[in-house]
């Protein structure tokens, strides 16, 4: 059982290492980006996944064009059901009322000029903190996407980390620190 468990160990850790390899080289295996037809996607949820990535690139060039323009601006997108998103710089209000000329920016509103400067470095170091943890959630979301493609073409046999531990020796679960640890040093190695 125990040279079973190696044998799995080392090879799931040898497919690691070849599925972080084909993830490195580059081949193209899906279609990309392509032109698509400007019609209304008939299946709902194809539509609703349309909606979400798009609405996310909007709310991302709006990010970009307040972070590097110093831009107001006011998206508001209504879903497929009806439900507002909203993204605005400085704020909705501010914007709204700017557009309907009810409360044009005042260059002597009161407030302090360093105040004012300080609000404005304050704002867009926010702004892009903000367009920052966006691009790493979308790193984080393609990331998983690998994984999931690994774990399909893996199959539909459980991985060797889903065995009960309870029901395992002493010696078995001393061979599998020893290949833990090994796979941990082999991946390692690949990152650094």
């Amino acid at each position: 059982m125990a040279k079973k468990l190696v044998d799995g160990l080392q090879s799931l850790a040898k497919k690691l290492e070849d599925g972080l390899q084909s993830l490195r080289v580059p081949g193209k295996r899906t279609r990309g980006r392509q032109k698509i037809e400007m019609k209304r996607i008939e299946n709902g949820d194809d539509r609703l996944i349309t909606f979400s990535k798009r609405r996310s690139g909007i709310y991302k060039m709006a990010c970009e064009l307040v972070t590097l323009c110093g831009a107001e601006i006011s998206v508001v997108v209504f879903s497929p059901a009806g439900k507002p998103f909203v993204f605005a710089h400085p704020s909705m209000e501010s914007v709204s009322n700017r557009f309907s000329k009810r409360n044009p920016p005042q260059k002597g509103d009161g407030s302090h000029p360093l105040v004012e400067a300080h609000r404005r470095v304050r704002i867009n170091e926010l702004n892009q903190q903000y367009c920052e943890l966006v691009w790493r959630l979308e790193a984080e979301k393609d990331q998983g996407k690998a994984l999931q493609r690994l774990a399909k073409a893996r199959g539909s046999q459980p991985g060797w980390w889903e065995a009960p531990v309870e029901e395992l020796s002493v010696e078995e679960l001393s061979q599998m620190v020893k290949s833990l640890e090994e796979l941990h040093k082999i991946l390692y190695n690949k990152i650094m």
